[in-house]
């Protein structure tokens, strides 16, 4: 036997008794992946921000003084788009928080001062349809005479049931110290996150400079070549989609809001943000925002909120068979049914996070199959249907047509044959 196949054998022989090991302590190896994953997690979602800054980043430096070359634009450039590019995102989501905070609180309000005239008003619809069980409706009768919805001290009551939550929450937090250790880990967590974004984003350069380095020098050419095609094509589907998800979602909140300012619907701002802000979620985001804002709209007044979802309806197809297709679909080249299936499968595995990002994943999955599928029929010999070429007929009517867009007396002469 030769050495290679030894040394193959020896590999093989290796790997099983390696997975026998792993699948007879498995519970150890989940406890130590555990371990390692909360580690590392502050790096892998710093990692995450500064991917996602990084677009902002990008943009603000091709406008920094692009026109200037000096040493003072160079060494402040990558410093003041960062500071400009985290100070727009605070001020997105303190616009946020002031155009949907205020209105919520009015809405729990009305709600507030609803509650009473509805159970008033229930109360009587109930004694009414108990007309013709006089024994039934006495007894409901006496029921609600002793049960006073008028009489409640709502204020008091709610002022109460306030006071209770907030001494039981202020209880639970001060005598359990794992929730203690919880939001302080939550903190920790965020901060060292942010530090290592706003590193990674200060060194990107370097970085990538020496993962090249490092790629040339232990990788072979073939391996790096497939890596880099697999990441680029990666890069390419999540910018895509981040940047047209973030667009689709402005225009639908703006969309939402001139609607709703010129049926005056009450609730237009925060409804607006809502619709927009929750639309960054694929296929089924907007459809939350828009449940949480009829309920609102329907404290105050029922038909203005079926006029609200019979616009939102139609706004909705506009968006999906016009806006989105355009700024959205086109770009990460994904079919409709698998933007679906990725929303789901990445919803039902990661949650919200999962749905943002399952679409992307499985846009770059998709193209990458093709490709590689394409290039597989290229070397069978398979016509691919995909990329039709037009028949031969089809080529010589469009010549036609673009011979007779010149003059009569044109076609004559180039008809005559050179050699008489």
């Amino acid at each position: 036997m030769e050495k290679k196949e030894i040394k193959r054998y020896g590999i093989i022989a290796l790997l099983i008794v390696a997975v026998c090991f792993v699948v007879k302590h498995f519970s150890l190896f989940g406890k130590l992946l555990s371990v390692a994953y909360s580690a590392v997690y502050p790096l892998l979602l710093g990692a995450v921000i500064a991917y996602i800054f990084n677009i902002i980043l990008s943009a603000l430096e091709k406008h920094y003084f692009p026109k200037t070359d000096t040493k003072a634009v160079r060494l402040t450039r990558r410093p003041v788009c960062i500071i400009l590019s985290f100070l727009c995102a605070a001020a997105i989501i303190a616009l946020i928080l002031k155009i949907v905070i205020p209105e919520m609180i009015n809405a729990v309000k009305l709600i507030s001062g609803e509650i009473p005239p509805l159970l008033d008003q229930l109360s009587g619809n109930i004694i009414k349809k108990l007309a013709e069980y006089p024994d039934i409706q006495q007894e409901a009768m006496e029921l609600f005479e002793e049960f006073d919805v008028k009489s409640l001290d709502w204020a008091s009551i709610t002022e109460k049931a306030a006071d209770v939550i907030q001494n039981g929450v202020m209880g639970i937090i001060t005598s359990a110290v794992g929730i203690v250790g919880t939001v302080t880990g939550f903190v920790t967590n965020a901060v060292l996150a942010v530090i290592f974004a706003i590193y990674l984003l200060l060194r990107k350069d370097k970085l990538r400079r020496d993962v090249k380095r490092m790629q040339k020098a232990f990788i072979s050419d073939k391996i790096n070549s497939k890596v880099n095609k697999v990441f680029k094509t990666a890069d390419t589907t999540f910018k895509s989609f981040f940047i047209g998800q973030f667009l689709e979602a402005i225009l639908l909140g703006c969309f939402c809001y001139i609607g709703m300012k010129i049926l005056k619907l009450p609730y237009a701002a925060m409804s607006s943000v809502l619709v927009g802000v929750t639309a960054l979620i694929p296929v089924v985001g907007a459809f939350i925002g828009a449940g949480v804002s009829a309920f609102i709209i329907f404290t105050e007044s029922p038909m203005q909120t079926l006029i609200f979802l019979i616009f939102l309806v139609i706004l909705q197809q506009l968006e999906g068979n016009v806006v989105y297709p355009k700024v959205v679909g086109n770009s990460i080249g994904l079919p409709g049914i698998w933007v679906l299936a990725a929303v789901t499968v990445g919803g039902g595995l990661w949650g919200v996070v999962g749905m943002l990002i399952g679409v992307p994943l499985a846009a770059t999955a998709y193209k990458l199959f093709f490709e590689h599928l394409e290039n597989k029929e290229k070397q069978l010999g398979i016509k691919s249907n995909n990329n039709e070429v037009p028949k031969k007929s089809e080529k010589k009517l469009f010549n036609f047509k673009k011979k007779n867009n010149s003059s009569p007396e044109k076609n004559k002469k180039t008809d005559k044959p050179k050699n008489k």
